[in-house]
């Protein structure tokens, strides 16, 4: 799975978590918060990529991640060294 596949991945599962944003062009300059997820949301999204992708990541890389983008580079960065 690549980079963008994963970016795809990410904006399914903030789609079934906030599903008012099906129609949203999503772009990896955006937060989860930009889009209206709360804090758990965002945890919910976080695990349902964590599951999807069977890898588990540590909080302290997550709390650095700003925008969709760099979430997707690190699932990403994790997905190629599992």
């Amino acid at each position: 799975m690549n980079q963008e596949e994963i970016f795809h991945l990410i904006t399914k599962h903030i789609i079934e978590v906030i599903p008012e944003l099906e129609d949203h062009n999503f772009s990896y300059e955006e937060s989860l918060t930009d889009l209206g997820a709360n804090s758990m949301d965002r945890v919910e999204i976080v695990i349902m990529i964590k599951e999807t992708l069977s890898i588990d990541i540590p909080q302290t890389q997550l709390i650095k991640v700003k925008n969709i983008g760099e979430l997707a580079q690190l699932f990403y960065e994790n997905y190629q060294a599992s």
